[in-house]
Parts: C-alpha cells; structure tokens; sequence
C-alpha cells in the first residue's frame, strides 16, 4: 500500500477525531492571532492593573478583579485599569495582574503584597496575628473552595447560558471554556461531585461566613481588612452578577451577606454604576 493510500485510509476511518484537532488548533491560533497587541508605554509610579472589561453587574466577572481593585481603592495607591487581559495574559497565564514601572506580577494575592511593600501600606498592620489567621482562614476557603462551586454552577452546571446573555461568547468557543472548566473543577475535586452535593457544600460555606460575620460590619470589626476584599469579589459575583441562578438562590439565603455586600460596594465604589455596563445597555466610564 502506498503512502497516499494510508493517508486516505486514515483520513477515512478518523474523519472525525481529525475534524476536531483540525478545528480545535484553529480557534487556538485565531485566540493567539487576537492575543497579539503592542506593547503599550504606561505612566510611571501608577500601579497598571490588568484585567478584562467590565462586567454587566458588577465592575468584573473575575471575582480576584474585583478583589484587586477593591484593595487598590482600600489602600487608596494610584492605579489604571487597562482591559487587556484576553490578549495580555500574565506569566502564569492568570487574566488579572498588576505592573509596575515594568515590574510584572502574577496573581491577585502576589500582586497585593508587591503593593503593600511598593508603598509601605497595610490595612491589617493593627490586627492581632489570632485575628489575621481567622481571616486568613475565611479567605482560603472563600478562594480555594466556595470558588469552584460558583464555578460550576456559573461556568459549567448552566453552561454560561445565563452569563453569556451579556457577554455573547460564540457558541464554539463557550463550548471549550465549558469543558475546560469542567476538567479543571473535577482536578481540584469539587467537580466530581453531584450539582446537588456541590450545592450543599456551597451553602455550608456560605452559612460558615454568615456565622463568622454575625452583626459586625466587615469580617473582623468596624474597619475592613484585606480579607474583605477578597470576600467582596467573590460575593459580588453572587449577589449582583448570577444572573437569577443557583448562585444567587443561595446567597440570598443569607441577608447579613447580602447586606455586607452593599456596605463593600459603598465603602470603596461610590462610583459602581459607571464601572459596570448595566446589562450591555451603557459602556463603562471608569
């Protein structure tokens, strides 16, 4: 048999399994064509903090922008937001960081002590270290738990049906995003779980942090600490951005933090309304 023939018989028999490599390496390529934009020449002294655009409801449908951009107003340092994060990814592939005068860090939390050392800031200095590892304890199961469970109902349970009415991903590219999710929920654990059993976990941790917050103001007191903006960005996306979803349903079974949240939002976003797009109806102005 010749070569050509073996090809064609390949061809034949994994028609398939072909068309999908072939079209799975061409959304690659064309996300990587549409990555590509020219280094841009940024202030100095500013801390640049990349992420992607606005959200319809809240100022990102990234919960670590919310939670980046909160401190950056919490700890009141000069900042600009550059939309790029969909072309401009970080090292570490992350879409929010921050850089500054040419220094690049990845991640949320990174970026946040690269600040409090940059500008010898820090909310927390006045808080016992008891009172530090409660809330270094909120917020690990807040990022590394609660997350994953709003992931899947947002991303991977609903398929981003209800999001993607504002965001208006290409059914295609929704359905890699989809799965991608997925793989990643099931590696970290929570996504081998039933939707129901997720659900139950989701609630326990939400009625944890209820219980943790009880009728104080912010996380640990009067004044907010750095923990807080990681809850807010989190809680944001539940209460402002879910869309009537199971993440709402369950968020709103807790009114302390339904109203911890709107005592974040005026806190540090008097200006929310011009940070968000109101469904796609407006363009954001912050």
């Amino acid at each position: 048999m010749s070569f050509i023939e073996v090809v064609r018989k390949v061809v034949e028999n994994h028609f398939k399994e072909i068309s999908v490599v072939a079209l799975s390496s061409a959304i690659v390529l064309v996300v990587k064509w549409f990555r590509r934009k020219p280094r841009q020449t940024y202030p100095r002294d500013v801390v640049i903090h990349h992420q992607v655009g606005r959200g319809p409801f809240a100022p990102s449908i990234m919960p670590f922008a919310v939670k980046l951009e909160t401190y950056l107003r919490m700890v009141k340092v000069p900042y600009m937001n550059i939309h790029d994060s969909y072309q401009q990814r970080s090292s570490k592939g992350k879409l929010t960081w921050i850089e500054y005068n040419g220094v690049k860090v990845a991640d949320s939390e990174f970026s946040i002590e690269f600040i409090n050392k940059t500008f010898n800031v820090d909310p927390d200095q006045n808080l016992s270290e008891e009172q530090k590892a409660m809330a270094y304890a909120m917020q690990i199961m807040i990022e590394e738990h609660t997350y994953w469970a709003v992931t899947l109902f947002r991303w991977v349970y609903e398929r981003a049906e209800k999001i993607n009415q504002y965001l208006g991903i290409p059914s295609i590219l929704r359905y890699f995003l989809v799965e991608g999710l997925r793989k990643k929920c099931k590696a970290q654990g929570l996504g081998l779980h039933s939707p129901q059993e997720v659900r139950r976990i989701m609630i326990a941790d939400l009625r944890t942090l209820d219980t943790f917050l009880g009728n104080k103001d912010f996380i640990l007191g009067d004044n907010p600490c750095k923990t807080d903006c990681a809850i807010f960005g989190l809680l944001s996306q539940m209460y402002y951005q879910s869309f009537g979803g199971e993440n709402e349903t369950a968020i709103k079974e807790f009114p302390k933090l339904c109203s911890y949240c709107e005592r974040m939002r005026a806190r540090f976003w008097p200006d929310w309304d011009d940070c968000i797009t109101h469904g796609g109806a407006t363009i954001a102005t912050v």
